[in-house]
C-alpha cells in the first residue's frame, strides 16, 4: 500500500490527486494533506480521507478548522515548517507536492533526503532550485517523477530509454488564449480573458502563466534538471489542439510521442501509479474524431517570457530563481489590477537586469535570491501604480 502525503489539496491538481486516490484504495492511501485556507474544500476532504496529519496555512485557519471539525481525530499543525513535516512524515512513502510557487521547495528537498518518491506538479521547485534538487537526488537516491503533462509524457517516452540517444525533447504548447495576437493587442486584454485557457481548467496563477507563455518557459527549465538535458536540447512546438503531450526525438531520426485528450488524472495516475499502470476511466483518444494536429513556431516577440526562460536556462545560477519569483510576484499584481497583463515581461526583465548573479547558490541563497525578486517587483510595482494614478 502507497501512503501519500499530498500537499495542496484544495487546488486544481490537489483535487484531481484524492479523486484518482479515490479510484485506487486498494492500491494507495492518504495520510497527509496541506491545504492553505480554503476550509470549504479541505472540510469534505477531512471528512472523507481521514488523514494522520492535517497541514493549514495559519493558527487562525486552525481554529477555523479545530470548531468546523471538532470530531477529526489527527493532527492538526499549520505554517511552512509544518509543510516539511508533512512531506517527511514517517508513514509516508509518496508525496505530491501541488502547491503553488517556490514554496514547495523546501518540502521537497527533506522528502527526497529521506528517499521518498515525490510526483511534482510544482515546476517552480525546479525552476528556483533544480541544481540543489539534483544534487538530492544524487546523493540520497530519491524518486522524483512529473506531474506536468507534458513532463510526463517526456517520462513515458523516454521510458526504456538511454539519454545518451536522445538528440531533442519537443515541448508542446496550446499557445494559451492570446495565440495570434499582436503586442498592441495584448495592450487590451482584459483579466477574464486571460483567466479563460482554450483547453485547461487550471488555477488562476497557471492560468496566467499560459497566457503569457511563461508557463512554458518554467517547462523549459524544468525540462533541463528532470531529464539532464542542455537547453539547447530543448524545443517548443505550439500545438492547439493539445492532443500530443510532447514527444523525443532521437539520434536516429525516430520520435515518439505521448498523445492523450486533455485531462490532468492522467499524468497524476502515471506518478502514483509507477512503475505500474492502473485502469482508469478517463475518455479515450479517438483520432479519428480529432482529424487534423497542427504546430507552429512560438512567437518569441509577442511572448518574451519563453524568450527569457531560455536565456536563464543557459545563464543558470542564481537567475531562475529571479525569474520565477519575479514572474510570481508580477502575476500577483496582476490578479490584484495593479499591473496590465502587458507591463509583466518587462517588469520581470528588470528584475533579470537589476540581479547580481549567484553562480552556485546555496539554499540560503536560493531563498535570499526569491526575496530579493518579490520585493524589487513589489516596489517597482509600486511606483508603476502611483505614477499611473496621479491627476
Amino acid at each position: 500500500m502507497k501512503r501519500l502525503a499530498l500537499l495542496g489539496s484544495t487546488g486544481s491538481i490537489g483535487t484531481q490527486t484524492l479523486d484518482v486516490v479515490s479510484r485506487h484504495p486498494d492500491k494507495i492511501t492518504i495520510t497527509a494533506i496541506s491545504a492553505g485556507k480554503n476550509l470549504d474544500v479541505l472540510l469534505p476532504q477531512a471528512e472523507r480521507f481521514s488523514p494522520e496529519l492535517i497541514v493549514v496555512a495559519d493558527e487562525e485557519t486552525a481554529q477555523k478548522f479545530k470548531k468546523a471539525a471538532p470530531s477529526f481525530q489527527g493532527r492538526l499543525k499549520w505554517g511552512e515548517q509544518a509543510l516539511t513535516e508533512a512531506a517527511t512524515h514517517p508513514q509516508v512513502t509518496h508525496v505530491v507536492v501541488a502547491l503553488v510557487g517556490s514554496l514547495g521547495l523546501v518540502p521537497t528537498l527533506r522528502a527526497l533526503e529521506l528517499g521518498r518518491v515525490v510526483a511534482l506538479a510544482n515546476k517552480e521547485t525546479l525552476v528556483a532550485g533544480g541544481h540543489l534538487v539534483h544534487e538530492v537526488l544524487n546523493k540520497n537516491g530519491g524518486t522524483l517523477i512529473p506531474i506536468d503533462s507534458e513532463h510526463s509524457a517526456i517520462f513515458q517516452c523516454l521510458k526504456g530509454e538511454s539519454m545518451s540517444e536522445v538528440k531533442t525533447i519537443w515541448l508542446t504548447a496550446s499557445g494559451g488564449p492570446f495565440r495570434g495576437y499582436t503586442k498592441e493587442k495584448l495592450k487590451k486584454v482584459t483579466k477574464e480573458q486571460v483567466l479563460h485557457h482554450p483547453i485547461w481548467k487550471m488555477g488562476n496563477k497557471i492560468t496566467v502563466d499560459s497566457a503569457s507563455l511563461m508557463n512554458k518557459g518554467l517547462e523549459v527549465i524544468e525540462a533541463k534538471w528532470l531529464f539532464g538535458v542542455s537547453p539547447e536540447q530543448i524545443r517548443v512546438v505550439v500545438h492547439p489542439q493539445g492532443i500530443i503531450h510532447s514527444m523525443v526525438e532521437f539520434v536516429d531520426g525516430s520520435v515518439i510521442a505521448q498523445l492523450g485528450l486533455p485531462d490532468m488524472k492522467t499524468p497524476i495516475q502515471v506518478a502514483l501509479s509507477f512503475p505500474e499502470r492502473w485502469d482508469s476511466p478517463s475518455p479515450r483518444l479517438n483520432l479519428a474524431q480529432v482529424g487534423t494536429l497542427t504546430f507552429e513556431e512560438p512567437d518569441l516577440e509577442t511572448f518574451p517570457l519563453l524568450r527569457y526562460a531560455f536565456e536563464v536556462a543557459s545563464e543558470g545560477g542564481s537567475l531562475p530563481t529571479v525569474l520565477n519569483a519575479a514572474n510570481e510576484e508580477a502575476v500577483r499584481l496582476f490578479l490584484d489590477e495593479d499591473l496590465p497583463f502587458c507591463e509583466i515581461p518587462d517588469l520581470i526583465h528588470a528584475a533579470m537586469k537589476s540581479h547580481q548573479k549567484k553562480t552556485f547558490p546555496s539554499l540560503p541563497e536560493v531563498l535570499e535570491a526569491d526575496r530579493w525578486a518579490r520585493q524589487f517587483v513589489k516596489e517597482a510595482g509600486s511606483r508603476e501604480k502611483s505614477t499611473t494614478t496621479k491627476p
